[in-house]
């Protein structure tokens, strides 16, 4: 398990405006996160793209209902499965496409999703972005809360663009530029920083 007390006081030492933000939102949960099948983290990240909370998880639960008993998304029967049958439950054709593709390159090992925690994080990017309908907010995000990756920054995250803007009081959204300088202190821990950025968007009104 990552020390995130020592991450804590790292980032708190090195930037005293994430500082306030840390001691108002209190200890970091991300390492608390229920570990969820790489095949599935990728297929709601698939699922979720340009939709709400709300209306992916509908719409995900769907798609589980097609893989009974346990409901969970399986890439073997998903390769077999009728698109129509996956459009149904809401998705639209570029998506079902997507989902088939991912699940295609994980029956014939392209994708080796087992091995993904071998990789570098540089090369984990380079493996899922390789794949259709996986950009790199997706491989950055399943880098950050799949494989428990700690210094990630997902600069194009508008949730993290806000919070910035807010936390360092900018008058404009800041650039993906700017935000990647002002994420340079906090390495090695940028994902945990990420976290409490986020987290500052519920809490710090």
């Amino acid at each position: 398990m990552p020390d995130y007390t020592r991450a804590r006081r790292h980032l708190m030492r090195r930037d005293p405006k994430l500082g306030v933000v840390i001691k108002e939102v209190g200890p970091c949960h991300l390492g608390q996160i229920p570990a969820i099948p790489p095949f599935v983290a990728l297929s709601y990240s698939i699922a979720s793209q340009q939709l709400s909370v709300k209306a992916a998880d509908t719409i995900f639960n769907r798609f589980c209902d097609l893989f009974p008993p346990d409901r969970i998304p399986d890439p073997v029967k998903l390769v077999s499965m009728h698109p129509d049958t996956i459009r149904a439950v809401g998705f639209s054709r570029p998506k079902v496409g997507f989902l088939q593709d991912l699940a295609a390159q994980v029956v014939d090992k392209r994708l080796p999703l087992d091995t993904l925690h071998a990789l570098t994080d540089a090369e984990v990017l380079q493996t899922l972005t390789a794949v259709k309908g996986i950009g790199r907010w997706t491989a950055e995000v399943f880098l950050m809360f799949r494989l428990g990756r700690l210094d990630v920054f997902p600069a194009d995250d508008l949730g993290l663009v806000k919070a910035v803007q807010k936390v360092y009081g900018l008058r404009k959204k800041p650039s993906r530029e700017r935000l990647m300088k002002i994420a340079e202190p906090w390495r090695p821990y940028r994902s945990v920083a990420a976290w409490y950025l986020w987290r500052s968007l519920a809490i710090l009104q």
